[in-house]
């Protein structure tokens, strides 16, 4: 039987969380590659058999499911990242869901307006960030992660949105120094550093927009 397998298209999109969370935990994890041509023209059957059309497939043994936010919590219950209590793991919750509003925002604009909406997308992300700097300051002053004193699951997927964001933007964590901070913290963590740094990690572009 198989462990974790990963299919995906070969970028990082919907599944990098998924792999910075595995990454981190040091599991080791299977990638089966999709091509996108592949894919739209029905060439196998995994669009097909995907439960709603849509990829990541996440495989756990003979364990299968969808959906990235759904494979994340799974992940995160299995390895002990859903915080401390019932009250942690709401926030956590509804910070994933705060991260999953700016992704399908960030989406639209690289997919559908970016051309004539991108300095209007960037005037705004300020606004859109603020929320995120405020709940890091009521968290150990903004010291460690985004709730509670332990890594969370939403941390990973909060962590790729802003790193997305910094590639759109570079400067855009310039007028919020916990988030700055965070983006730090959380990339020295060791193994997820080397993950970062990887080859495998790196020659992957973020969306197939990108190069």
């Amino acid at each position: 039987m198989p462990g974790y397998v990963l299919t995906y298209f070969p970028i990082r999109g919907r599944a990098e969380p998924i792999r910075l969370l595995l990454a981190d935990q040091g599991a080791k994890w299977t990638e089966d590659e999709v091509q996108l041509s592949d894919w739209f023209s029905g060439k196998n059957d995994l669009k097909k058999n995907a439960v709603f059309g849509q990829l990541p497939r996440f495989q756990d043994e003979d364990f299968v499911l969808y959906q990235s936010n759904a494979i994340l919590r799974y992940l995160g219950r299995k390895h002990g990242l859903v915080g401390s209590n019932e009250k942690e793991s709401a926030l956590i919750d509804m910070v994933n869901d705060g991260v999953e509003d700016l992704r399908l925002k960030y989406s639209r604009l690289i997919f559908y307006e970016f051309e004539t909406g991108k300095d209007k997308y960037l005037n705004d992300l300020p606004n859109q960030l603020a929320p995120f700097e405020r709940l890091l300051s009521q968290n150990s002053s903004g010291g460690k992660f985004v709730v509670g004193d332990k890594i969370s699951f939403t941390d990973y997927n909060f962590l790729d949105i802003l790193q997305v964001h910094l590639d759109l933007s570079p400067t855009c964590l310039s007028a919020f120094p916990l988030l700055s901070a965070y983006v730090e913290h959380l990339t020295t963590r060791p193994k997820l550093s080397e993950y970062l740094k990887s080859e495998k990690r790196n020659k992957r572009p973020i969306t197939p927009k990108h190069k």
